[in-house]
Protein backbone atom coordinates (compact mmCIF):
# COMPACT_ATOMS: atom_id res chain seq x y z
CA UNK A 1 0.00 0.00 0.00
CA UNK A 2 1.41 3.38 -0.92
CA UNK A 3 0.56 6.77 0.76
CA UNK A 4 1.46 10.12 -0.79
CA UNK A 5 2.13 12.84 2.14
CA UNK A 6 2.29 16.59 1.06
CA UNK A 7 1.17 19.01 3.85
CA UNK A 8 1.75 22.52 4.70
CA UNK A 9 0.37 21.87 8.61
CA UNK A 10 2.94 19.72 10.11
CA UNK A 11 0.57 18.87 13.45
CA UNK A 12 0.31 15.14 14.11
CA UNK A 13 2.24 14.53 10.80
CA UNK A 14 5.13 12.58 12.73
CA UNK A 15 2.96 9.97 14.74
CA UNK A 16 0.36 9.24 11.18
CA UNK A 17 3.23 9.17 9.36
CA UNK A 18 5.11 6.39 11.46
CA UNK A 19 1.78 4.86 12.09
CA UNK A 20 1.39 4.19 8.72
CA UNK A 21 4.80 2.80 8.52
CA UNK A 22 4.14 0.25 11.34
CA UNK A 23 1.14 -1.38 8.91
CA UNK A 24 4.12 -1.60 6.35
CA UNK A 25 2.78 1.39 4.05
CA UNK A 26 4.86 2.60 1.67
CA UNK A 27 5.31 6.70 1.87
CA UNK A 28 5.96 9.03 -1.03
CA UNK A 29 6.03 12.73 0.07
CA UNK A 30 6.67 16.21 -1.21
CA UNK A 31 10.02 17.57 -0.30
CA UNK A 32 9.01 20.05 2.45
CA UNK A 33 7.47 17.42 3.84
CA UNK A 34 9.63 14.73 3.44
CA UNK A 35 12.10 17.08 5.48
CA UNK A 36 10.09 17.36 7.83
CA UNK A 37 10.09 13.34 8.38
CA UNK A 38 13.54 12.78 7.49
CA UNK A 39 14.17 15.09 10.51
CA UNK A 40 11.45 12.50 12.98
CA UNK A 41 13.88 9.52 11.63
CA UNK A 42 10.90 8.76 9.10
CA UNK A 43 12.15 7.07 5.77
CA UNK A 44 9.73 8.28 2.65
CA UNK A 45 10.17 8.22 -0.90
CA UNK A 46 10.91 11.56 -3.16
CA UNK A 47 7.90 12.07 -5.54
CA UNK A 48 10.82 12.23 -8.12
CA UNK A 49 11.65 9.49 -7.43
CA UNK A 50 8.47 8.30 -8.84
CA UNK A 51 7.91 10.26 -11.45
CA UNK A 52 11.03 9.89 -12.83
CA UNK A 53 10.93 13.90 -13.94
CA UNK A 54 12.52 16.49 -11.52
CA UNK A 55 10.47 19.27 -9.50
CA UNK A 56 10.01 22.43 -12.57
CA UNK A 57 9.65 25.74 -12.41
CA UNK A 58 11.15 26.62 -8.79
CA UNK A 59 8.36 23.66 -7.26
CA UNK A 60 5.53 25.39 -9.11
CA UNK A 61 5.20 21.60 -10.92
CA UNK A 62 6.15 18.76 -8.66
CA UNK A 63 3.15 16.59 -8.08
CA UNK A 64 1.29 17.30 -11.55
CA UNK A 65 2.19 14.03 -13.92
CA UNK A 66 0.47 11.55 -15.02
CA UNK A 67 2.28 8.94 -12.86
CA UNK A 68 0.95 11.03 -9.94
CA UNK A 69 -2.33 11.12 -11.01
CA UNK A 70 -2.99 7.93 -12.96
CA UNK A 71 -2.04 6.34 -9.65
CA UNK A 72 -5.26 8.20 -8.33
CA UNK A 73 -7.48 8.02 -10.75
CA UNK A 74 -7.24 4.17 -11.60
CA UNK A 75 -10.10 2.43 -10.76
CA UNK A 76 -9.00 -1.16 -9.16
CA UNK A 77 -12.47 -2.99 -10.04
CA UNK A 78 -11.31 -1.67 -13.95
CA UNK A 79 -9.22 -4.39 -16.10
CA UNK A 80 -8.35 -1.56 -18.65
CA UNK A 81 -7.07 0.64 -16.11
CA UNK A 82 -5.45 -2.44 -13.98
CA UNK A 83 -3.75 -3.15 -17.75
CA UNK A 84 -2.59 0.57 -18.08
CA UNK A 85 -1.15 1.27 -15.10
CA UNK A 86 0.85 -2.15 -15.07
CA UNK A 87 1.98 -0.94 -19.18
CA UNK A 88 3.26 2.39 -17.60
CA UNK A 89 5.01 0.67 -14.29
CA UNK A 90 2.96 2.70 -12.05
CA UNK A 91 1.65 1.87 -8.61
CA UNK A 92 -1.77 2.34 -7.19
CA UNK A 93 -1.84 5.68 -4.56
CA UNK A 94 -3.98 4.31 -1.42
CA UNK A 95 -4.30 7.25 0.49
CA UNK A 96 -3.51 10.96 0.40
CA UNK A 97 -2.91 12.89 3.09
CA UNK A 98 -2.64 17.16 1.45
CA UNK A 99 -3.32 20.40 3.10
CA UNK A 100 -3.35 23.94 0.99
CA UNK A 101 -0.90 26.47 1.32
CA UNK A 102 -2.13 28.88 3.81
CA UNK A 103 -3.47 31.78 1.53
CA UNK A 104 -6.05 33.36 3.51
CA UNK A 105 -3.79 33.35 6.48
CA UNK A 106 -1.20 34.95 4.02
CA UNK A 107 -3.83 37.60 3.12
CA UNK A 108 -5.47 38.45 6.46
CA UNK A 109 -1.65 39.52 6.80
CA UNK A 110 -1.72 41.78 4.32
CA UNK A 111 0.55 40.20 2.15
CA UNK A 112 -0.04 40.95 -1.65
CA UNK A 113 1.30 40.58 -4.87
CA UNK A 114 3.97 38.10 -5.68
CA UNK A 115 4.34 37.05 -2.43
CA UNK A 116 0.54 35.85 -2.30
CA UNK A 117 0.38 34.66 -5.61
CA UNK A 118 2.84 31.57 -4.38
CA UNK A 119 0.83 30.89 -1.62
CA UNK A 120 -2.04 29.67 -4.20
CA UNK A 121 -1.64 25.86 -3.99
CA UNK A 122 -1.90 23.96 -7.33
CA UNK A 123 -0.79 21.19 -7.64
CA UNK A 124 -2.01 20.00 -3.66
CA UNK A 125 -5.43 21.17 -4.50
CA UNK A 126 -5.36 19.02 -8.05
CA UNK A 127 -3.94 15.88 -5.70
CA UNK A 128 -7.19 16.12 -3.23
CA UNK A 129 -9.58 16.61 -5.60
CA UNK A 130 -8.47 13.95 -7.74
CA UNK A 131 -8.20 11.48 -5.01
CA UNK A 132 -11.60 12.64 -3.83
CA UNK A 133 -13.50 11.76 -7.46
CA UNK A 134 -11.97 8.38 -6.57
CA UNK A 135 -13.05 7.78 -2.75
CA UNK A 136 -14.14 4.27 -3.61
CA UNK A 137 -10.25 2.78 -3.85
CA UNK A 138 -8.16 5.76 -2.34
CA UNK A 139 -8.35 7.49 1.21
CA UNK A 140 -8.43 11.14 0.81
CA UNK A 141 -7.02 13.05 4.19
CA UNK A 142 -7.76 17.14 3.90
CA UNK A 143 -7.54 17.69 7.89
CA UNK A 144 -4.89 16.74 10.21
CA UNK A 145 -7.23 16.18 12.94
CA UNK A 146 -8.39 13.24 10.70
CA UNK A 147 -5.03 11.15 11.42
CA UNK A 148 -6.11 9.21 14.29
CA UNK A 149 -9.37 8.16 13.36
CA UNK A 150 -8.30 6.69 10.19
CA UNK A 151 -4.62 5.05 11.79
CA UNK A 152 -7.48 3.27 14.02
CA UNK A 153 -9.40 2.18 11.53
CA UNK A 154 -6.45 0.53 9.22
CA UNK A 155 -5.30 -0.98 12.70
CA UNK A 156 -8.43 -2.89 13.59
CA UNK A 157 -10.14 -3.72 9.98
CA UNK A 158 -6.86 -3.26 7.66
CA UNK A 159 -8.82 -0.93 5.69
CA UNK A 160 -10.89 2.16 5.91
CA UNK A 161 -14.12 2.08 5.40
CA UNK A 162 -16.40 2.86 2.54
CA UNK A 163 -18.28 5.06 4.92
CA UNK A 164 -15.47 6.74 6.28
CA UNK A 165 -14.02 7.29 2.89
CA UNK A 166 -17.20 9.16 1.84
CA UNK A 167 -16.70 11.59 4.49
CA UNK A 168 -13.16 11.70 4.02
CA UNK A 169 -13.91 12.84 0.33
CA UNK A 170 -16.87 15.20 1.32
CA UNK A 171 -14.54 17.39 3.56
CA UNK A 172 -11.58 17.07 0.51
CA UNK A 173 -14.35 18.82 -1.39
CA UNK A 174 -15.31 21.52 0.83
CA UNK A 175 -11.98 22.11 1.87
CA UNK A 176 -10.87 22.52 -1.69
CA UNK A 177 -13.82 24.67 -2.31
CA UNK A 178 -13.12 26.71 0.12
CA UNK A 179 -9.90 27.39 -0.32
CA UNK A 180 -10.52 28.40 -4.02
CA UNK A 181 -13.28 31.06 -2.45
CA UNK A 182 -10.67 32.64 -0.45
CA UNK A 183 -8.82 33.17 -3.83
CA UNK A 184 -11.66 34.40 -5.29
CA UNK A 185 -12.97 36.93 -2.88
CA UNK A 186 -9.40 38.81 -2.56
CA UNK A 187 -8.85 38.83 -6.22
CA UNK A 188 -12.30 40.29 -6.77
CA UNK A 189 -11.54 42.71 -3.77
CA UNK A 190 -8.22 43.81 -5.35
CA UNK A 191 -9.55 44.57 -8.74
CA UNK A 192 -12.49 46.56 -7.18
CA UNK A 193 -15.65 44.20 -7.75
CA UNK A 194 -18.18 44.35 -4.91
CA UNK A 195 -20.65 42.62 -5.84
CA UNK A 196 -19.28 39.56 -8.39
CA UNK A 197 -21.69 37.76 -10.72
CA UNK A 198 -20.97 34.77 -8.52
CA UNK A 199 -20.42 34.44 -4.73
CA UNK A 200 -19.19 31.39 -2.43
CA UNK A 201 -19.55 31.82 0.95
CA UNK A 202 -16.86 29.89 2.92
CA UNK A 203 -17.45 28.91 6.33
CA UNK A 204 -15.54 26.65 8.97
CA UNK A 205 -17.50 24.97 11.54
CA UNK A 206 -16.22 25.81 15.28
CA UNK A 207 -18.51 23.85 17.40
CA UNK A 208 -22.15 22.40 17.25
CA UNK A 209 -24.58 24.55 19.35
CA UNK A 210 -27.38 22.79 21.87
CA UNK A 211 -29.96 24.00 19.61
CA UNK A 212 -31.35 27.12 17.77
CA UNK A 213 -33.25 29.60 18.67
CA UNK A 214 -36.15 27.22 20.03
CA UNK A 215 -35.24 23.61 21.75
CA UNK A 216 -36.70 22.18 17.85
CA UNK A 217 -34.11 23.82 16.43
CA UNK A 218 -30.58 22.49 15.50
CA UNK A 219 -27.64 24.79 14.93
CA UNK A 220 -23.92 25.23 15.11
CA UNK A 221 -21.64 27.94 14.79
CA UNK A 222 -19.91 28.48 11.52
CA UNK A 223 -16.17 30.92 11.38
CA UNK A 224 -16.41 32.67 7.92
CA UNK A 225 -12.73 32.13 6.23
CA UNK A 226 -10.72 35.44 5.79
CA UNK A 227 -11.76 37.16 8.67
CA UNK A 228 -11.01 37.49 12.17
CA UNK A 229 -13.77 38.40 14.48
CA UNK A 230 -14.20 38.60 18.05
CA UNK A 231 -17.19 35.94 18.19
CA UNK A 232 -14.50 33.39 16.61
CA UNK A 233 -11.46 34.11 18.78
CA UNK A 234 -12.61 35.14 22.52
CA UNK A 235 -11.89 32.72 25.27
CA UNK A 236 -14.60 31.12 27.56
CA UNK A 237 -13.17 31.34 30.80
CA UNK A 238 -16.34 30.19 32.63
CA UNK A 239 -19.76 29.25 32.31
CA UNK A 240 -22.45 26.66 30.17
CA UNK A 241 -21.04 26.78 26.86
CA UNK A 242 -22.69 29.82 24.94
CA UNK A 243 -26.16 29.20 22.99
CA UNK A 244 -27.67 30.39 19.78
CA UNK A 245 -29.57 33.33 21.49
CA UNK A 246 -26.61 33.94 23.95
CA UNK A 247 -24.10 34.38 20.60
CA UNK A 248 -26.63 37.15 18.89
CA UNK A 249 -26.62 38.90 22.10
CA UNK A 250 -22.50 38.22 23.14
CA UNK A 251 -22.32 40.21 19.72
CA UNK A 252 -24.47 42.82 20.04
CA UNK A 253 -22.82 44.05 23.37
CA UNK A 254 -19.36 43.74 22.37
CA UNK A 255 -19.91 45.38 18.76
CA UNK A 256 -22.22 48.41 21.12
CA UNK A 257 -19.63 48.66 23.88
CA UNK A 258 -16.77 48.69 21.11
CA UNK A 259 -17.90 51.28 19.21
CA UNK A 260 -17.45 53.97 21.56
CA UNK A 261 -14.40 55.17 22.79
CA UNK A 262 -14.18 56.15 26.38
CA UNK A 263 -15.47 53.68 28.87
CA UNK A 264 -18.91 52.15 28.07
CA UNK A 265 -21.20 49.64 29.02
CA UNK A 266 -23.86 48.31 27.12
CA UNK A 267 -26.40 45.98 28.09
CA UNK A 268 -28.51 43.86 25.78
CA UNK A 269 -31.67 41.68 25.81
CA UNK A 270 -32.53 40.27 22.45
CA UNK A 271 -30.02 41.51 20.26
CA UNK A 272 -31.09 46.10 21.94
CA UNK A 273 -29.23 47.17 24.22
CA UNK A 274 -31.72 47.97 27.62
CA UNK A 275 -28.97 50.39 28.91
CA UNK A 276 -25.54 51.97 27.50
CA UNK A 277 -23.74 54.28 29.29
CA UNK A 278 -20.25 55.91 29.00
CA UNK A 279 -18.09 57.33 31.98
CA UNK A 280 -14.55 57.88 32.73
CA UNK A 281 -14.24 54.56 35.11
CA UNK A 282 -15.89 51.40 33.58
CA UNK A 283 -17.78 50.53 36.94
CA UNK A 284 -19.55 53.72 36.90
CA UNK A 285 -20.38 53.31 33.18
CA UNK A 286 -22.12 50.11 34.45
CA UNK A 287 -24.51 51.69 37.36
CA UNK A 288 -25.54 53.96 34.59
CA UNK A 289 -26.23 51.63 31.93
CA UNK A 290 -27.83 49.71 34.21
CA UNK A 291 -30.04 52.12 35.57
CA UNK A 292 -31.62 52.95 31.88
CA UNK A 293 -33.64 49.89 32.45
CA UNK A 294 -33.19 47.72 35.44
CA UNK A 295 -35.83 45.49 34.94
CA UNK A 296 -35.10 44.11 31.54
CA UNK A 297 -31.69 44.33 31.88
CA UNK A 298 -32.27 40.60 34.35
CA UNK A 299 -31.30 37.90 32.13
CA UNK A 300 -29.38 40.11 29.70
CA UNK A 301 -25.67 39.99 28.47
CA UNK A 302 -22.96 42.65 29.57
CA UNK A 303 -20.34 44.11 27.32
CA UNK A 304 -17.37 46.33 27.96
CA UNK A 305 -14.83 47.76 26.34
CA UNK A 306 -11.96 48.09 28.95
CA UNK A 307 -10.73 45.63 31.73
CA UNK A 308 -13.28 44.07 34.25
CA UNK A 309 -12.09 45.09 37.60
CA UNK A 310 -13.26 43.95 41.04
CA UNK A 311 -15.20 46.98 41.69
CA UNK A 312 -16.97 46.02 38.08
CA UNK A 313 -17.54 42.21 39.47
CA UNK A 314 -19.13 43.52 42.89
CA UNK A 315 -21.63 45.98 41.33
CA UNK A 316 -23.05 43.23 38.91
CA UNK A 317 -23.82 41.12 42.19
CA UNK A 318 -27.83 40.98 43.02
CA UNK A 319 -28.42 40.91 39.13
CA UNK A 320 -29.00 37.61 36.87
CA UNK A 321 -26.88 37.88 33.90
CA UNK A 322 -26.57 35.50 30.88
CA UNK A 323 -23.11 36.50 30.28
CA UNK A 324 -20.61 39.54 30.26
CA UNK A 325 -18.05 39.90 27.57
CA UNK A 326 -14.99 42.30 27.79
CA UNK A 327 -11.36 42.90 26.60
CA UNK A 328 -9.90 40.89 29.28
CA UNK A 329 -10.69 40.59 33.70
CA UNK A 330 -8.27 41.36 36.84
CA UNK A 331 -7.35 38.57 38.74
CA UNK A 332 -9.29 39.91 41.82
CA UNK A 333 -12.94 40.15 39.46
CA UNK A 334 -12.93 36.70 38.13
CA UNK A 335 -13.74 34.73 41.14
CA UNK A 336 -16.74 37.06 41.70
CA UNK A 337 -17.76 36.44 38.75
CA UNK A 338 -16.97 32.74 39.03
CA UNK A 339 -19.55 32.47 41.84
CA UNK A 340 -22.24 32.09 39.32
CA UNK A 341 -22.12 29.12 37.95
CA UNK A 342 -23.83 29.79 34.74
CA UNK A 343 -22.25 32.73 33.80
CA UNK A 344 -20.25 32.64 30.78
CA UNK A 345 -17.42 34.89 30.99
CA UNK A 346 -15.86 35.96 27.90
CA UNK A 347 -12.76 37.47 27.05
CA UNK A 348 -11.52 38.61 23.63
CA UNK A 349 -7.96 38.80 23.17
CA UNK A 350 -5.33 40.87 21.63
CA UNK A 351 -6.95 44.20 22.20
CA UNK A 352 -5.25 47.40 23.08
CA UNK A 353 -5.85 51.20 23.99
CA UNK A 354 -4.96 53.14 21.06
CA UNK A 355 -5.20 57.18 21.32
CA UNK A 356 -8.12 56.27 24.04
CA UNK A 357 -10.23 54.10 21.96
CA UNK A 358 -10.02 50.32 22.38
CA UNK A 359 -8.55 48.94 19.16
CA UNK A 360 -9.22 45.01 18.41
CA UNK A 361 -7.21 43.12 15.61
CA UNK A 362 -5.56 46.32 14.22
CA UNK A 363 -4.00 46.05 17.30
CA UNK A 364 -2.27 42.58 16.29
CA UNK A 365 -1.75 44.43 13.23
CA UNK A 366 -4.80 42.20 11.40
CA UNK A 367 -5.83 43.83 8.53
CA UNK A 368 -9.73 44.14 8.09
CA UNK A 369 -11.21 42.52 5.36
CA UNK A 370 -12.66 45.31 2.83
CA UNK A 371 -14.50 42.42 0.98
CA UNK A 372 -16.59 41.60 4.54
CA UNK A 373 -20.42 41.74 3.85
CA UNK A 374 -23.25 41.27 6.03
CA UNK A 375 -25.41 38.70 4.75
CA UNK A 376 -29.34 38.22 5.50
CA UNK A 377 -30.95 34.72 4.25
CA UNK A 378 -34.65 34.86 2.39
CA UNK A 379 -36.40 32.26 0.95
CA UNK A 380 -33.97 30.96 -2.44
CA UNK A 381 -31.43 33.41 -1.62
CA UNK A 382 -29.24 35.79 0.17
CA UNK A 383 -29.42 39.61 0.63
CA UNK A 384 -25.27 41.00 0.51
CA UNK A 385 -24.72 44.25 1.66
CA UNK A 386 -21.81 45.91 2.95
CA UNK A 387 -22.13 46.76 7.39
CA UNK A 388 -23.27 49.97 8.40
CA UNK A 389 -19.85 50.51 10.33
CA UNK A 390 -18.51 53.83 8.56
CA UNK A 391 -17.18 56.52 11.28
CA UNK A 392 -19.65 59.15 12.22
CA UNK A 393 -18.70 62.45 9.82
CA UNK A 394 -19.97 64.83 12.76
CA UNK A 395 -18.83 67.48 10.18
CA UNK A 396 -21.53 66.79 7.72
CA UNK A 397 -24.12 67.53 10.59
CA UNK A 398 -26.23 70.01 10.15
CA UNK A 399 -28.17 72.60 12.87
CA UNK A 400 -31.78 72.75 11.43
CA UNK A 401 -33.13 74.77 13.70
CA UNK A 402 -33.19 78.11 15.15
CA UNK A 403 -31.30 76.75 18.53
CA UNK A 404 -28.49 75.63 18.43
CA UNK A 405 -27.37 72.68 21.28
CA UNK A 406 -25.63 73.62 23.72
CA UNK A 407 -22.25 71.65 24.05
CA UNK A 408 -23.89 69.59 26.71
CA UNK A 409 -26.63 68.62 24.65
CA UNK A 410 -24.58 68.24 20.92
CA UNK A 411 -22.30 65.79 23.72
CA UNK A 412 -25.44 64.10 24.09
CA UNK A 413 -26.47 63.99 20.69
CA UNK A 414 -23.69 62.66 19.42
CA UNK A 415 -23.78 59.78 21.59
CA UNK A 416 -26.84 58.76 21.03
CA UNK A 417 -26.77 58.80 17.64
CA UNK A 418 -24.20 55.85 17.82
CA UNK A 419 -26.29 54.39 20.35
CA UNK A 420 -29.23 54.27 18.23
CA UNK A 421 -27.83 52.12 15.24
CA UNK A 422 -27.26 49.40 17.68
CA UNK A 423 -30.99 49.45 18.33
CA UNK A 424 -34.11 47.41 16.03
CA UNK A 425 -36.32 49.57 13.80
CA UNK A 426 -37.69 51.64 14.27
CA UNK A 427 -35.82 52.94 16.95
CA UNK A 428 -35.59 55.56 19.54
CA UNK A 429 -32.66 56.56 22.11
CA UNK A 430 -33.28 59.05 24.56
CA UNK A 431 -29.92 60.00 26.39
CA UNK A 432 -28.70 62.29 29.26
CA UNK A 433 -25.34 63.00 30.25
CA UNK A 434 -23.55 60.67 27.92
CA UNK A 435 -25.90 57.53 29.39
CA UNK A 436 -29.55 55.92 27.58
CA UNK A 437 -32.31 57.01 30.13
CA UNK A 438 -35.10 55.32 27.63
CA UNK A 439 -34.94 52.94 24.30
CA UNK A 440 -37.53 52.38 22.22
CA UNK A 441 -37.02 49.72 19.62
CA UNK A 442 -38.56 47.28 16.78
CA UNK A 443 -42.17 49.58 16.87
CA UNK A 444 -43.78 49.59 13.48
CA UNK A 445 -44.69 53.22 13.95
CA UNK A 446 -41.91 55.86 14.81
CA UNK A 447 -44.33 57.56 16.91
CA UNK A 448 -44.85 54.47 19.20
CA UNK A 449 -41.12 54.23 19.49
CA UNK A 450 -40.86 57.65 21.11
CA UNK A 451 -43.48 56.85 23.61
CA UNK A 452 -42.06 53.54 24.45
CA UNK A 453 -38.74 55.44 24.86
CA UNK A 454 -40.63 58.02 27.11
CA UNK A 455 -42.48 55.56 29.41
CA UNK A 456 -39.23 53.87 29.97
CA UNK A 457 -37.20 57.10 30.81
CA UNK A 458 -40.26 58.70 33.05
CA UNK A 459 -38.54 61.72 35.20
CA UNK A 460 -35.18 61.10 33.49
CA UNK A 461 -36.71 61.60 30.06
CA UNK A 462 -36.92 65.60 31.20
CA UNK A 463 -33.45 67.77 29.54
CA UNK A 464 -32.90 64.81 27.55
CA UNK A 465 -32.08 64.11 23.97
CA UNK A 466 -33.41 61.86 21.15
CA UNK A 467 -32.01 60.21 18.51
CA UNK A 468 -34.16 58.64 15.81
CA UNK A 469 -32.56 55.67 13.24
CA UNK A 470 -34.61 57.33 10.31
CA UNK A 471 -37.02 60.24 9.49
CA UNK A 472 -39.61 62.05 10.97
CA UNK A 473 -42.87 61.52 8.54
CA UNK A 474 -45.28 63.54 11.37
CA UNK A 475 -44.61 66.06 13.76
CA UNK A 476 -46.22 63.66 16.26
CA UNK A 477 -42.99 62.01 17.56
CA UNK A 478 -41.33 64.88 18.00
CA UNK A 479 -44.38 66.30 19.92
CA UNK A 480 -44.56 63.60 22.41
CA UNK A 481 -41.06 63.95 22.89
CA UNK A 482 -41.25 67.86 23.99
CA UNK A 483 -44.14 67.00 26.18
CA UNK A 484 -41.99 64.69 28.02
CA UNK A 485 -39.11 67.19 28.06
CA UNK A 486 -36.67 66.46 25.51
CA UNK A 487 -34.55 69.45 24.54
CA UNK A 488 -32.69 68.69 21.49
CA UNK A 489 -33.21 65.82 18.51
CA UNK A 490 -30.75 64.11 15.96
CA UNK A 491 -32.17 62.36 13.14
CA UNK A 492 -31.31 61.88 9.52
CA UNK A 493 -33.96 64.11 7.98
CA UNK A 494 -34.91 63.56 3.95
CA UNK A 495 -38.92 63.38 4.63
CA UNK A 496 -41.28 65.60 2.41
CA UNK A 497 -42.25 67.02 5.84
CA UNK A 498 -39.10 68.25 7.15
CA UNK A 499 -39.67 71.80 7.42
CA UNK A 500 -43.19 70.67 9.24
CA UNK A 501 -40.84 69.02 11.52
CA UNK A 502 -38.23 71.82 11.60
CA UNK A 503 -41.46 74.58 12.65
CA UNK A 504 -42.57 71.92 15.31
CA UNK A 505 -39.21 71.59 16.85
CA UNK A 506 -38.73 75.69 16.94
CA UNK A 507 -41.97 75.58 18.75
CA UNK A 508 -41.05 73.97 21.41
CA UNK A 509 -37.54 75.94 21.46
CA UNK A 510 -35.83 72.34 21.12
CA UNK A 511 -32.54 72.02 18.86
CA UNK A 512 -32.68 69.77 16.03
CA UNK A 513 -29.83 68.35 13.99
CA UNK A 514 -30.32 66.24 10.62
CA UNK A 515 -26.89 63.87 9.89
CA UNK A 516 -28.14 62.76 6.15
CA UNK A 517 -27.41 58.92 7.05
CA UNK A 518 -30.36 56.99 8.18
CA UNK A 519 -29.64 53.79 10.66
CA UNK A 520 -31.72 51.31 9.98
CA UNK A 521 -31.75 47.66 11.43
CA UNK A 522 -34.44 45.08 10.82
Amino acid sequence: MRALLSVSDRTGLDAFARGLNDLGWELVATDGTRAALAAEGITSRSVEDVTGSPSLLGGRVKTLHPKIHAALLARRDDPTHREELQREGIVPIDLVAVNLYPFAEHAAAGRSGTLLLEQIDIGGATLLRAAAKNYEHVVVVARPERYAAVLDELKQRGEVSLETRRVLAAEAFSHTAAYDAAIASRFASEAGVQFPDEMTLSLRKIRDLRYGENPHQQAAFYAVRGEDGAMTTMHQLHGKATSFNNMLDVNAAWRVATDFAQPTVAIIKHQNPCGVASDNEITKAYRRAFMCDSVSAFGGIVGANRIVARELAEAMEGTFYEAIIAPGYEDEALPILRQRKNLEILSVPGHAIVGGRLMWGEARGVRKDPSAFDYKRVAGGMLVQTPDESAVDEGTFKVVTERNPTLEELTDLLFAWRCVKHVTSNAIVLAKGLATVGVGPGQMSRVVAVETAVRKAGENGRLAVMASDAYFPFPDGIEVAARAGVTAIIQPGGSLRDAMMIDTANKNRMAMLFTGRRHFKH
